[in-house]
């Protein structure tokens, strides 16, 4: 990899983090593809796509190195979000056919679009070393806050016995575990709600959790704190 300007060290991982440069878009759609076998490729970036997400959205796009391996990214977009009418798929933030990034310029939320890091690096702490520096991108463009949908890997155990909104209960009350979205709670998200054919994965049924992070430092039009 080319000298980066690093963002932030991780303490607890020591990877050193960067904004998302054009020319890394190949080995971060394979990184992506790596981490989510189960998934429909149209439902993930290729390198087309992150070549659009690099020239529209840089400063909210990370990608973390060991040296210089490419180990981990998390990436998203601006977007207008309505919280009380909350269901709709990836396909509805990044277009299926690639046209485009989904960057809304004037968005009032971070949708968060994807975290991704190599197996052999997980449980370092880099997922939430991620999401400091997404919180961070919400509080210099002053924007409402962090949305996405989670992905709930071990509803696949459960789905035969529960709906996905019962299961995400599960796992907000404590009485189940999921390897993500547990994860998520600790972060500081709420997850209101399933989201029904959020992603193309038979694993899940094609279910994703929507995650919510409210920033706290959020500064209505008027110049006062959100409410």
């Amino acid at each position: 990899m080319a000298e980066r300007d690093v963002v932030m060290v991780g303490q607890r991982s020591g990877l050193s983090y960067s904004h998302i440069r054009p020319e890394w878009a190949a080995d971060l759609a394979a990184l992506e593809h790596a981490s989510y076998p189960t998934a429909s490729r149209d439902d993930l970036y290729d390198e087309p796509s992150l070549l659009l997400l690099a020239r529209d959205f840089c400063e909210g796009c990370f990608a973390g190195f060991d040296g210089d391996l490419l180990v981990a990214m998390g990436l998203g977009v601006r977007t207008r979000f309505d919280l009380d009418d909350p269901q709709h798929t990836i396909g509805d933030i990044v277009p299926s056919d690639h046209s485009s990034s989904g960057h809304a310029p004037d968005g009032e939320w971070y949708y968060g679009t994807g975290i991704s890091t190599r197996p052999e690096y997980r449980r370092r702490g880099i997922g939430s070393e991620l999401y400091v520096l997404r919180k961070q991108v919400c509080r210099d463009l002053n924007l409402r806050g962090i949305v996405a949908g989670g992905v709930i890997p071990g509803y696949a155990d459960h789905k035969h016995d529960m709906s996905a909104d019962d299961y995400i209960a599960e796992v907000r009350a404590g009485r189940l575990y999921d390897p993500t979205l547990s994860f998520q709670l600790r972060n500081g998200f709420e997850a209101p709600c399933a989201l029904a054919n959020y992603i193309e994965d038979p694993a899940v049924d094609d279910y994703a959790a929507l995650i919510v992070w409210h920033n706290p430092d959020h500064r209505a039009a008027g110049g006062g704190r959100a409410a």
